[in-house]
């Protein structure tokens, strides 16, 4: 159940309240700076309802004429690309906007796979949306195509071997030795990736292609596949029962996939102010793309209409620190534009960047209000951040304690932008309201809401419009993002160490043969 908040709920902090509460830990010498002027005291007041709401409405407009979505790559991202652009420019910013190359993968509609001979049978699929998982599923950069045709095994490993990866089925072209161009390849999981055992069944003549789940404990479930790459060919995903049940026989199957998988291009959104000192670079971020199934108005642009807000009132404003904002493309495919930005930098301008703020899906409906844990107090999951990140994590803390509301944690788990910049050694902090996940009768009992229930429950669907909004949760979070930029752009000890590593962007997901949404590679 989406819980909405109060009516009259949205809006932010005084920034007289907003500033004092972080200053109070900054340090001593730090303290005994002039306080701020009325002018700087005016600057989070500035960051209105009306304007997030407003940029809000903008997004969903561009997702309405376009196909109800923004995904990277597409005409709706292309939109809200130049709709951020146009504003940062009249707001006085030096504003680049960065290209990339990055793999396109669109499922437009729901596959099909069937057993024609022997025993016919209709096989469940998984749909697009991953609202539910059937018997199979297309594998992200599956080609398009339809096709009837005899299933052929290929060094199947029946009954599966004792650990995992005992199978190596496909990931050697002998493996195809005998294979009849024209069948569909019937593959197993192990040992290589599935980009190589796709590629390999195509070298061979193979029409289509069909990997099922290994078979030990926890290797049955229907895949869930990711390729990385665009190949040419239909190729699918299936459980171990399915898989084993074709195998048993020689069978004709007759499947179809409608997708869009090839090589695009799409564009982050950079801007600098003109002031401050170039060496102490303050930066915050949100993602500007939506995946291809909604409009994503919550995930995410909930983070970028409040940092496009924020970015307008401090435009034209003299500050000791540069200021920078992103607006990163390609994030729901993999962090791909913070990666690419993070990557191609020369190592000098990066180490002037001091630290990084992450903002993605500030406004669930049934929320909780989680800052990154940039100390690893909660001792859940991946290490603290770069030092400086408790700092940062403070900051946040502090302004909801003097507001007395409620807030946890949330772990650094790779799944949003701030993760390149983690790598590079850049301290990183931010806020999250939740997405798929559920949300605990501790939650529910600190924040209100659902327990039991998605914090989003239109994560990644074409329901994430404006009415998945909570008012209150942006409401708050925009106040929060406002308060660290005025605080971070006038500080004169900012935190973390002033000598940043060399940024090596490897995220342990994908080491681990993961990708950013739980689809496995391998």
């Amino acid at each position: 159940m989406r819980i909405t908040s109060r009516r009259g709920a949205f809006r932010t902090l005084s920034l007289a309240t907003a500033l004092a509460l972080p200053l109070a830990l900054v340090p001593a010498a730090a303290q005994a700076e002039p306080a701020p002027s009325p002018a700087q005291k005016k600057l989070v007041d500035s960051v209105t309802a009306p304007a997030v709401k407003k940029h809000l409405q903008a997004l969903q407009t561009i997702a309405n004429a376009n196909n109800g979505n923004r995904a990277a790559g597409t005409s709706g991202h292309a939109a809200s690309r130049d709709y951020v652009v146009g504003k940062l420019k009249k707001a006085g910013y030096n504003v680049t906007v960065q290209p990339f190359d990055f793999a396109y993968f669109e499922e437009k509609s729901t596959a099909l796979m069937e057993r024609t001979s022997p025993n016919p049978r209709v096989f469940a699929p998984t749909p697009p949306d991953g609202s539910s998982v059937g018997d199979f599923a297309t594998m992200n950069y599956s080609g398009s195509g339809e096709v009837t045709a005899t299933l052929q095994n290929v060094d199947l490993v029946l009954p599966p071997g004792p650990t995992p990866s005992s199978s190596n089925s496909g990931c050697e072209a002998a493996d195809f030795a005998g294979f009849t161009p024209g069948n569909i390849a019937l593959l197993q999981r192990g040992t290589c990736d599935f980009l190589v055992k796709a590629q390999n069944a195509q070298a061979a003549g193979a029409v289509a292609a069909i990997i099922f789940n290994e078979g030990q404990p926890g290797r049955t479930d229907t895949l869930l596949g990711n390729l990385g790459e665009p190949v040419s060919i239909p190729v699918l995903g299936a459980s171990f029962a399915v898989g084993q049940e074709l195998a048993s026989a020689t069978s004709v199957v007759h499947l179809k996939t409608d997708t869009v998988s090839e090589i695009r291009t799409t564009y982050n959104v950079i801007a600098d102010s003109k002031w401050g000192d170039p060496n102490k670079v303050v930066m915050s971020g949100a993602h500007l793309d939506s995946v291809p199934a909604g409009p994503g108005i919550n995930d995410d642009g909930s983070g970028s209409a409040a940092t496009l807000a924020v970015a307008e009132a401090l435009g034209k404003v003299p500050t000791r620190n540069k200021l920078r904002f992103a607006w990163w493309s390609a994030e729901e495919l993999g962090l791909l534009g913070s990666t690419f930005y993070v990557d191609n930098p020369p190592a000098a301008n990066l180490a002037k960047i001091k630290l990084y703020l992450n903002y993605d899906m500030i406004g669930s409906p049934n929320y909780a209000f989680k800052i990154y844990d940039g100390d690893d107090s909660d001792g859940v999951g991946s290490p603290a951040g770069p030092p400086g990140s408790d700092e940062i994590e403070k900051l946040f803390e502090k302004y909801f304690d003097t507001l007395r509301q409620g807030h946890n944690g949330t772990d650094f788990d790779g799944r949003s932008d701030y993760g390149p910049f983690i790598a590079a050694g850049i301290p990183a902090g931010g806020l999250f309201t939740g997405a798929e996940g559920i949300k605990t009768a501790e939650e529910a009992a600190l924040f209100g809401g659902t327990a039991g229930e998605p914090y989003d429950p239109c994560y990644h669907q074409a329901c994430d419009t404006t009415a998945n909004i909570n008012d209150k949760a942006l409401a708050l979070n925009t106040g929060a993002i406002a308060t660290a930029a005025v605080v971070y752009a006038f500080s004169s000890d900012l935190p973390g160490p002033d000598t940043r590593a060399a940024a090596t962007v490897r995220r342990a997901a994908t080491d681990a043969g993961i990708d950013i949404h739980g689809r496995a590679k391998n």
